[in-house]
């Protein structure tokens, strides 16, 4: 099957984004878009659809970037404590996770992140200041500075 022209209803990954028109082999759109619904036929009339998904995933996108900003004009300089259980060396009894961090900086602060937006490569196993990097939704990424103490007895 040729090349076919698809208006894609969903984004995917490496191949455009919602209300896009592109250009596909006739055997992906076949296998993959058109049974899934991720995509349907381009047509003539089609045009004005795209354009209005495309609107809407404009103001959609605005709006995410709106609120990522916000959410990271509260954090950035925060220096948010975290009391945790730990030996006399430093080393915590357990570890500090994602899921921690979070209910710490909503408890905290009240700005609401969630633990897929941490870049955590390992869970924090000591005392001290640690530094953890934030991607929140439309590309705004900053450096949350989290303090974890010991617990008090």
């Amino acid at each position: 099957m040729p090349d076919v022209q698809v208006l894609l209803r969903s984004d995917v990954d490496g191949v455009g984004k919602r209300g896009d028109i592109i250009d596909v082999s006739g055997g992906f759109a076949r296998n993959h878009l058109l049974p899934a619904g991720k995509a349907i036929l381009a047509s003539p009339g089609l045009e004005t659809q795209a354009a209005a998904m495309r609107r809407s995933r404009d103001l959609r996108d605005a709006r995410d970037r709106e609120s990522s900003d916000t959410v990271a004009r509260t954090l950035v300089g925060n220096v948010v404590t975290m009391p945790a259980r730990a030996g006399s060396g430093g080393r915590l009894f357990g570890s500090v996770s994602a899921a921690d961090i979070v209910k710490a900086v909503e408890e905290k602060t009240g700005a609401v992140v969630d633990r897929k937006d941490l870049v955590l490569d390992e869970p924090i196993k000591t005392l001290g200041v640690h530094n953890v990097r934030v991607e929140l939704i439309g590309g705004v990424i900053f450096e949350l500075t989290i303090d974890v103490v010991a617990e008090e007895a």
